[in-house]
C-alpha cells in the first residue's frame, strides 16, 4: 500500500512540469493583435497657449468651420491662441467592435506651449489602410505645467503640449482577424526558441492528440484546428492555458558602458582562469619654495619651484575561477576583490577574450 502510494506520488511529481509557464505566456496566436490608429485634428480653448496664427493652424480651423456650413473669408487670419493642431494617437485592440471607447492621446504639432484646459474636436481616426476606425473627442487631461513672466523667466513641469482623453474614442469599424476560417492556427512565440516551439507543439499533441501542432521554426507553431468562431475560441483558450517547461535562455552578458549597469543571466559560465585587478595611481603635488638672500648680500628674492611625483600601486590577490561556475560564484568571487562595475566590465571583457566566458558579450 505504501509503495503504490509512493509511486503515485512519484507520476503526480513527474506530470507536474518545474518551472512551467503557461502558453499565453510565452506569445500569442498570429493575427490576433491591436491596431495602431492616428488622427489629425486641433484642440481649441485654450487660455492663450494656443498656435496663435501659424498658417497650418489656420486652414485646419477654417476647415473646422466648413464642415458646419461657415465659409471665412480666404484673406482672413484670425489670430488663434487659443487653438492648436494636434496628432491623436490610439490602439485599437483585437475583437474591438462598434461602440467601445478607447482610451486616445493627443500632441500638439506647432508651438502651443500647453494644452491645458482643451477640447479637442471631433476628429477621425485612421488605421494604415486609410480607413476610418474610430472617432475622437473630448477634454483634454494635461499633466503638465507652464508659466512666464512678465520679464520673460518661465517655468515647465512635466510635458504640458500633450495629455490624454480617457476613453476619449469611440470605435466605429472591427477589423476582420480572420481566425475563424484560416487552414491553420499558428502560434508565434514571443522570443525564437527552437526547444520552446518543440515543448509548445508537444504539449498540444499531448493534450489534444498527436499530430495536431508541429512546430514550423523557432517562432511559429502550426495548429490543426476545426473550421468555426466557436469551435476555435474553446480550442484557444484550451492552448492558452496549456503549461510548458521554457528553455533556458543563451547565455548572455549586458554591459551598459555609459551608466556601468552589468546584468548577467543565469545560463553564464566561465571555464577556468586565473584573475587579477589592480590599480596604478599617479600623484604629482606642486610646491612654491621662496629662496630669501642673506642680508647685505647681492642676491635677489626668487621663487623656486618644488614637485613631487609618487606612484603607487594597489595590490590585490589573484583568485581563480574554476571551471563551470553559475553566476552566484561569479559574482562572490568578483565582489571578494571590490571591483567596481567599471572594473567588472574590464574583467568581463578580458575573459571574453581569453574564451573562459561561455556567453555572449553585448555592450549598449
Amino acid at each position: 500500500m505504501l509503495r503504490s502510494l509512493f509511486l503515485a506520488a512519484l507520476a503526480l511529481l513527474a506530470a507536474t512540469p518545474a518551472h512551467a509557464d503557461r502558453v499565453k505566456d510565452l506569445g500569442g496566436f498570429q493575427g490576433i493583435r491591436s491596431n495602431q490608429l492616428t488622427g489629425y485634428g486641433v484642440v481649441v480653448g485654450l487660455p492663450g497657449t494656443g498656435d496663435d496664427n501659424l498658417e497650418y493652424t489656420v486652414q485646419t480651423v477654417k476647415a473646422v468651420a466648413s464642415r458646419f456650413g461657415l465659409q471665412l473669408p480666404p484673406q482672413a487670419n484670425p489670430g488663434l491662441k487659443n487653438a492648436a493642431v494636434v496628432m491623436i494617437t490610439a490602439e485599437l485592440p483585437a475583437f474591438a467592435k462598434p461602440g467601445q471607447r478607447l482610451d486616445i492621446t493627443v500632441a500638439s504639432m506647432g508651438k502651443a506651449k500647453s494644452l491645458r484646459g482643451g477640447a479637442l474636436v471631433l476628429t477621425p481616426l485612421l488605421g494604415a489602410d486609410g480607413q476610418i476606425y474610430a472617432m475622437a473627442q473630448g477634454n483634454l487631461a494635461v499633466g503638465g505645467l507652464g508659466a512666464e513672466g512678465r520679464d520673460g523667466s518661465q517655468i515647465v513641469v512635466n510635458v504640458p503640449s500633450s495629455g490624454r482623453i480617457p476613453e476619449g474614442a469611440t470605435v466605429e469599424r472591427a477589423v476582420q482577424t480572420g481566425f475563424a476560417d484560416t487552414p491553420y492556427l499558428t502560434f508565434n512565440l514571443a522570443r525564437a526558441d527552437f526547444t520552446t516551439a518543440q515543448n509548445v507543439a508537444a504539449a498540444i499533441n499531448q493534450r489534444l492528440g498527436f499530430g495536431t501542432a508541429q512546430a514550423v521554426d523557432a517562432i511559429s507553431v502550426a495548429i490543426r484546428a476545426p473550421v468555426g468562431a466557436d469551435i476555435r475560441a474553446t480550442l484557444m483558450s484550451q492552448i492558452e492555458n496549456l503549461d510548458v517547461t521554457a528553455a533556458e535562455p543563451p547565455a548572455k552578458v549586458i554591459v551598459n558602458a555609459r551608466t556601468g549597469t552589468v546584468v548577467i543571466n543565469s545560463a553564464v559560465r566561465v571555464g577556468a582562469a586565473a584573475v587579477t585587478h589592480g590599480k596604478l595611481t599617479v600623484r604629482i603635488d606642486e610646491n612654491q619654495r621662496i629662496s630669501q638672500p642673506a642680508p647685505f648680500s647681492r642676491g635677489q628674492t626668487a621663487v623656486e619651484q618644488k614637485s613631487g611625483v609618487t606612484v603607487e600601486e594597489e595590490k590585490k590577490p589573484m583568485f581563480l575561477l574554476n571551471p563551470g561556475p553559475r553566476l552566484a560564484d561569479v559574482v562572490k568571487a568578483v565582489n571578494a576583490i571590490g571591483a567596481s562595475p567599471a572594473d567588472l566590465v574590464a574583467i568581463l571583457e578580458a575573459l571574453k577574450e581569453a574564451g573562459s566566458l561561455k556567453a555572449e558579450l553585448i555592450v549598449l
